[in-house]
C-alpha cells in the first residue's frame, strides 16, 4: 500500500493505492480519512486496483476548490476518476461517501462496473436528534455573525469527546483517531468544516430517489 497525490480542479488530493487489475474507489464517510479502509485495501489489492483518497477537505487533503454542495461533490468524483485514467470502475461507498456515490452512480451509471453502499445515509433510518444536530450545525454555518465565532471552536477536542464511546469499544485506537480529526486542529481546517455544514443537504434530495431505477450495475447494500 502506498501513499499518492493528485491535482484534482487545482487542489492537491492525497489517498491511498494498492494493486492491480480492474479499478475500485473507496470514498469514505464524516469525519474519516482514506485511513479507515487500511483493512479492506489490503484484501481488495490482491486482484484490484485500490484507490481510496482523502475526500477534498478531509485528512491531508487540500480543501475543495469550489463549494462543497451536492452537486459539486458529485461532479468531482467523476473528475478525480478522469485523473485516475478510468473509464469504468467498481464505487464502494460509506457514509457521506455513500450519500455522493449514490448521486455519481445515477448521473453516470455507464461508468460504475459495481456499487456497494454501506451504512451511508438514508431519510427515515435516522432518530429525530440526528435531523436537529444536523439543522442546526447548517443554521450556524450559515449564519455569518455565528460561523465566524465558531470557527474558533476547538472542533478536534469535541469530537474526541463525542467519540469517546467508540473508542473504549476498540472501533478505532488513539493513531487512528489524530488521522480523522486532525484537520479539524488547524484553522483551515476548522474554516472547511463549516463551509461543509452551510453546503450539506439536510432534507432528503429528491432526484436520487427518482433516479434509482437507473442504476445499471449490480448493487450490494450493507447496514448494521
Amino acid at each position: 500500500m502506498r501513499t499518492i497525490e493528485w491535482d484534482v480542479d487545482g487542489r492537491r488530493v492525497f489517498g491511498l493505492a494498492a494493486g492491480r487489475g480492474e479499478p475500485v474507489l473507496l470514498l469514505h464517510g464524516y469525519p474519516q480519512s482514506a485511513a479507515c479502509w487500511r483493512h479492506q485495501i489490503e484484501a481488495l489489492a490482491v486482484n484490484h486496483h485500490v484507490v481510496a483518497p482523502d475526500w477534498p477537505g478531509f485528512g491531508r487533503s487540500d480543501p475543495p476548490s469550489t463549494a462543497p454542495t451536492y452537486v459539486n461533490e458529485v461532479d468531482r468524483i467523476e473528475r478525480l476518476a478522469q485523473r485516475l485514467g478510468w473509464q469504468r470502475f467498481n464505487l464502494c461507498v460509506h457514509d457521506y461517501g455513500g450519500l455522493i456515490g449514490l448521486g455519481y452512480t445515477i448521473r453516470h451509471p455507464e461508468r460504475v462496473l459495481r456499487l456497494a453502499l454501506l451504512n451511508t445515509r438514508a431519510h427515515g433510518t435516522f432518530r429525530p436528534w440526528f435531523y436537529r444536530y444536523s439543522s442546526a450545525q447548517h443554521w450556524i454555518a450559515t449564519n455569518s455573525a455565528i460561523s465566524v465565532a465558531v470557527q474558533h471552536l476547538p472542533l478536534a477536542r469535541l469530537h474526541h469527546l463525542a467519540l469517546a464511546r467508540y473508542r473504549d469499544i476498540g472501533c478505532f485506537d488513539t493513531e487512528l483517531e489524530t488521522e480523522y480529526l486532525g484537520w479539524m486542529s488547524t484553522r483551515r481546517g476548522r474554516r472547511t468544516y463549516w463551509e461543509f455544514f452551510a453546503h450539506y443537504p439536510v432534507p432528503a434530495v429528491p432526484w436520487l430517489a427518482e433516479g434509482l431505477g437507473t442504476i445499471q450495475c449490480p448493487v450490494s447494500v450493507i447496514w448494521g
